[in-house]
């Protein structure tokens, strides 16, 4: 597939930009369809970040993602985002409309859910859950589950400030919590969701008691690199239901491929080994 015989072309802006698996699912998702497409690693310095903008339209590209350190800079930097993209504050999906106009949106909220719901379809939405930073990715989870019926959304940061300011931001349930006491927070929670890069290779791991943590609950980390956290395994090792982060980046990226590609993909279990063969 292609608009008047040429080559689509996507791509991911960010800085550094080579961590990104987003070129090989990405790529994945084109040969299996049999797309003429491309979709390349765009690196993009933040001081250059509104020349790289103006330039989707001369190139022609259809759209691109936006990943770190860009995503905040972008919501501020599109003629247009959708009030999703707004609520979270940050934009991750850009798509170049017909006009030239630059849309953004979020899809990290939708991501987050469709792996949770694929990888733990029993969560309990009806029991308080924590949710372990308040960066982008934290406001993108908190969205997620406030709209899922969560009755108690208990957020944590190592920067209590930055909580707090969410929490007071977003409508909802939120109650902040101090760092020293994010063990106490996990009392009858139905689930835990950490969204920082503590537990990341090469950074620090994720100090958390998970002793008064419900047998029932699920654990879930958006990290991928491990794919198998410290914090999932000692989940695991306790009984508790886990969740990957690598859920989260296929599906996050399923909208945006629609709307540049013209296909909505498929999450199987082949491109869930294809991108992890990449990760080993």
């Amino acid at each position: 597939m292609s608009f008047g015989g040429r080559t689509i072309l996507a791509g991911v802006m960010g800085w550094p930009i080579g961590h990104s698996r987003s070129p090989r699912l990405h790529g994945y998702w084109l040969r299996h369809y049999r797309i003429d497409g491309a979709y390349l690693p765009l690196a993009v310095a933040p001081e250059d970040l509104p020349t790289a903008l103006r330039g989707l339209r001369a190139l022609g590209f259809a759209g691109v993602n936006v990943t770190v350190p860009h995503k905040e800079a972008v919501l501020a930097a599109v003629e247009s985002a959708d009030p999703l993209a707004r609520r979270i504050g940050a934009v991750n999906t850009i798509t170049v409309a017909a006009d030239g106009g630059l849309h953004g949106t979020n899809t990290d909220s939708y991501g987050f859910s469709q792996n949770l719901g694929q990888a733990a379809p029993g969560w309990a939405a009806d029991r308080p859950a924590l949710v372990i930073g308040a960066g982008g990715a934290g406001r993108a989870v908190c969205v997620a589950l406030l709209d899922a019926g969560v009755p108690e959304l208990r957020l944590t940061n190592r920067t209590g400030a930055r909580a707090d300011a969410l929490a007071s931001e977003m409508r909802g349930p939120i109650e902040p919590v101090p760092w020293a006491e994010r063990a106490d927070a996990l009392d009858g929670a139905g689930l835990v969701v950490n969204t920082t890069t503590l537990g990341m290779t090469g950074a620090p791991p994720l100090d958390l008691d998970l002793g008064s943590l419900p047998a029932d609950a699920v654990v879930c980390d958006i990290v991928y690199t491990p794919l198998a956290t410290a914090l999932l395994r000692a989940a695991a090792a306790r009984g508790n239901a886990t969740v990957d982060g690598l859920g989260m980046l296929l599906h996050q990226a399923r909208p945006g491929f629609a709307a540049w590609f013209g296909r909505d993909p498929e999450v199987t279990p082949e491109l869930r080994d294809f991108v992890l063969a990449d990760l080993a």
